[in-house]
């Protein structure tokens, strides 16, 4: 079957976060600017999902969700099957997202005051979510190396102080584009353990890596399951964020009997849309979908990178995974201001800016290429001429 993945999808005032929100952002209109900012795809759902949601309205009542169990085999399939993992299926929480998730897990395991350790710079929710549960975040910088991030652990180890209770682990890593080897993530376990860390690994980006490079699940490094929470979502594999679905999977019995308790107490239950979606993304078809849009992905990553770095003094680190560039413009000798005006004025894109990704990001700029081949080459164009001068 083939997908296609080139349609050019309206998406201007459908309440799209991507879309409509970049103008009051990022100054850059939706009439004429590129959306390469939110991590969303500009790809329409893959056809199982469109199925069953098509199931659903043809029913027309949107009541009450039952009987799970479809669901929850759905999810142990597609980890066996694409990750070599074997989970059980008392093991899945359903969550309104992974941020909920990763918010969820922040009340249950840590008090106020507590550290919670990140790898920076990393996805910015992270930071927003420590803040806002009166947690202190503490930074512990990736080591830059030739072929991109790297895990500092002597570094790290000095910088603890006995109050950090949490790791996150980004696997693979958004914005670097990482996928952490097996040796690594053993190494951050013996970490986690020197200093009674409990680790949470956000790993909703284990989907989308590209040939050359295989992800290990956290969950099948030795001697890490006491103090281990798993989370995977459907929602960046296959562009529906807009479900707010994601599984934490917890397999130690005092772990998994702690957060049951928090979230009854909140009163919080999944959605049946998000459900329905999640159990036919995770199926042969949706595979399929999705090993065609790893390679699509793939050559727009080819594009962009190489018009990239054919602008003097900018650098896009090597990724194995994800659908994010992480550009830097540090080389162009450029004030960050400077460099965020010509991309955003000039070349009207909108993009993350790094400063948001905490410490070790304030040169680099993260760019969104899951969009429609002609867009990616369109932004290439723009890019090169905005920094003409360099040339």
């Amino acid at each position: 079957m083939t997908y296609d993945f080139d349609r050019i999808i309206d998406r201007v005032g459908t309440h799209s976060a991507k879309w409509d929100k970049m103008e009051p952002l990022y100054g850059v209109s939706p009439q004429d600017g590129i959306p390469m900012w939110v991590a969303d795809m500009d790809f329409a759902a893959a056809p199982p999902i469109q199925a069953a949601l098509d199931r659903m309205r043809e029913v027309g009542v949107y009541g009450y969700y039952a009987d799970d169990s479809s669901y929850r085999a759905a999810i142990q399939w597609w980890m066996k099957n694409r990750h070599g993992w074997e989970i059980d299926t008392d093991a899945i929480f359903t969550t309104h997202g992974l941020v909920n998730g990763v918010a969820l897990a922040l009340e249950t395991f840590t008090d106020p005051g507590d550290g919670v350790v990140l790898m920076t710079p990393v996805y910015h929710a992270f930071h927003r979510i420590i803040r806002a549960s009166g947690r202190s975040v503490v930074e512990c910088q990736l080591a830059h190396g030739e072929g991109g991030y790297e895990m500092d652990f002597d570094a790290w180890d000095a910088q603890m102080t006995g109050q950090e209770k949490v790791v996150i682990l980004c696997s693979p890593h958004n914005p670097g584009g990482r996928v952490w080897r097996r040796d690594e993530l053993q190494a951050l376990a013996d970490f986690a353990r020197r200093h009674d860390l409990l680790i949470l690994s956000d790993e909703i980006h284990h989907d989308l890596v590209f040939p050359g490079a295989t992800h290990t699940p956290m969950a099948l490094i030795d001697g890490i399951g006491d103090r281990l929470v798993m989370m995977t979502a459907t929602s960046k594999t296959f562009n529906i964020a807009g479900c707010d679905t994601g599984n934490v999977i917890i397999h130690d019995e005092k772990l998994h009997a702690a957060f049951a308790k928090r979230q009854t107490a909140l009163g919080l239950s999944p959605n049946a849309f998000g459900l329905n979606m999640a159990e036919a993304a995770y199926s042969p078809e949706g595979a399929a979908w999705v090993d065609a849009l790893i390679g699509y992905l793939d050559e727009n990553r080819r594009i962009l990178d190489a018009g990239l770095n054919a602008i003097p003094g900018v650098k896009s680190m090597p990724m194995e995974a994800t659908y994010l560039a992480w550009v830097d413009f540090a080389g162009t000798g450029m004030a960050a201001e400077e460099a965020i005006r010509r991309v955003q004025e000039d070349a009207r894109i909108a993009v993350n800016h790094g400063a948001t990704f905490g410490a070790g990001g304030e040169t680099f700029l993260r760019f969104n290429f899951a969009t429609p081949r002609a867009r990616v080459e369109e932004a290439v164009a723009r890019m090169q001429e905005a920094f003409r001068d360099l040339q």
